[in-house]
């Protein structure tokens, strides 16, 4: 039974590959509408050949606060959700997202061979490979006897690279009915798979001083981008204070002519804290720091965000899941082991909502997020086939619901 599907897989290797290059070739950049509006055409397309019932669901924008400090509401993609069987007795959930870090003005838009066995491009790995597996897994599984027992739920969100802040309600409702979470995020360059997660969460600081004339009145103003180097610098702390805690400002907005004592900063800044730590204790730092220089005469400062993504542990029920993914990866001739990561994924989300979640289904990948990103080819089939066993397990029986739902 296995091996029909194994070889079935193993004879889409290069579709898989075409598929993901094509993908790729979409700019579905998290900002770039009209890229994720094509992406998810495309998806909807390639992935009506497992059937369910599919539809379109438009995003609540995401509140966020421009570079002239004002809150705005940004558009986001829509998300595309595909059920199938929801009366069947085991219900499983599957998501990734189409989104990608690379917007339109990036280099990085193509896709190309590095060597036999691997290719470099925008989300190869994260997590347009994911969605590749994700779909010959599934077109597998229907072929399977045990298709009729298993229902599954798809969710693709076009938010994902930004915290999922559109999403984030549509997976909470998703983990209220399913047993299980799959996640087909990229594993480990090695092949682990990403086991605890880090929590995360973006945070925005609006500088306010008072502008003058840098030569005539000088004294008079108050600096609103001196006050952010010094914030920046008691974020700083806050990494060498706090074991496993990274606060990383991505970006400084402000400023105008060198002739004006400038009035106005922001400062954008993400903050990662590991299970361990309780995330409003950083948040605690975060405030006394920006007390701190806001006690200069003439400063005022305005904290907006906050943690989007709790800390994902690996609590029994999670390890118990992972050692039953290592029997099916052992039965595959894979040795499957999983590490920690600072990276944060919608399994965080799932997991905090009570959904017990499978992370990192998808290729082995490298260097995410750079103009470098790879993903290992034959880590596309190795993961379909990986992810189809799984599923024929959990519906014949032989894997046991690691969880309890309502009606």
């Amino acid at each position: 039974m296995h091996s029909l599907g194994n070889s079935w897989i193993d004879s889409q290797a290069d579709r898989m590959v075409s598929l993901v290059t094509c993908w790729c070739e979409i700019n579905s950049g998290s900002r770039n509408l009209s890229g994720l509006a094509a992406m998810s055409s495309r998806l909807q397309a390639d992935f009506a050949s497992i059937g369910g019932s599919m539809r379109e669901i438009a995003l609540p924008p995401e509140t966020i606060i421009d570079a002239s400090g004002q809150s705005i509401a940004a558009s986001l993609g829509n998300a595309i959700s595909i059920r199938k069987r929801p009366d069947a007795p085991v219900q499983v959930f599957l998501g990734i997202h189409m989104d990608t870090v690379y917007g339109p003005d990036h280099p990085l838009q193509q896709v190309r061979r590095v060597d036999e066995r691997t290719i470099n491009g925008p989300g190869v790995a994260d997590a347009k490979g994911g969605l590749c597996v994700m779909l010959i897994a599934l077109e597998a599984f229907e072929q399977s006897e045990f298709a009729d027992r298993l229902g599954w739920e798809i969710l693709i969100n076009p938010d994902e690279e930004l915290g999922s802040p559109g999403s984030a309600g549509l997976l909470r409702e998703s983990a209220g009915r399913n047993h299980l979470g799959l996640v087909f995020e990229p594993a480990h360059a090695d092949g682990a798979l990403v086991g605890e997660r880090k929590g995360s969460g973006n945070f925005t600081v609006v500088i306010h001083g008072r502008s003058a004339h840098a030569g005539r009145d000088f004294h008079h103003g108050r600096n609103a981008i001196l006050s952010a180097a010094e914030l920046v610098v008691e974020l700083e702390r806050i990494n060498h204070t706090h074991p496993g805690v990274t606060v990383n400002v991505g970006r400084i907005d402000g400023g105008g002519p060198s002739n004006i004592v400038p009035d106005l900063a922001i400062v954008r800044f993400n903050v990662r804290v590991p299970a361990h730590q309780h995330p409003k204790a950083i948040t605690g730092e975060i405030q006394r720091a920006i007390d701190q220089v806001g006690r200069r005469d003439g400063i005022r400062l305005e904290l907006t965000g906050g943690f989007n993504s709790p800390p994902r542990p690996m609590d029994t029920v999670t390890t118990g899941l992972y050692a039953q993914l290592a029997a099916c990866g052992a039965e595959l001739g894979l040795n499957l082991l999983w590490h920690s990561s600072g990276g944060v994924s919608d399994a965080n989300k799932l997991s905090a909502a009570g959904l017990p979640v499978i992370d990192s289904l998808g290729p082995a990948g490298g260097n995410l997020h750079s103009a470098d990103e790879l993903m290992l080819i034959p880590t596309l089939t190795q993961k379909a086939k990986l992810t189809y066993l799984l599923l024929t397990r959990l519906a014949s029986g032989s894997i046991a619901l690691p969880r309890v739902i309502g009606p």
